[in-house]
């Protein structure tokens, strides 16, 4: 039971923190410098999308794959 709290707890955090991370990093649907001549015809941002990154979310999804391993480890 103990494991299935921690694992549970671990996986929240890990969610928490990635999108924390991810957030931190500013809007995603948005250029850093906006084009001022170009029509925004869409909701695809004009420059390329350097917010999302995997090494910035790694401890996050590190916590994640952990808190699944406890929780297998837990009910089984």
């Amino acid at each position: 039971m103990l494991l299935i709290a921690i694992g549970a707890l671990l996986v929240i955090s890990g969610v928490v923190l990635a999108a924390n991370a991810t957030l931190k990093r500013g809007r995603l649907s948005q250029s850093e410098q906006p084009i001022s001549h170009a029509p925004r015809d869409s909701l695809e941002p004009t420059g390329r999308g350097r917010r999302l990154s995997l090494k910035a979310d790694l401890p996050g999804l590190a916590m994640i794959a952990i808190g699944v391993i406890l929780l297998f480890l837990g009910i089984g």
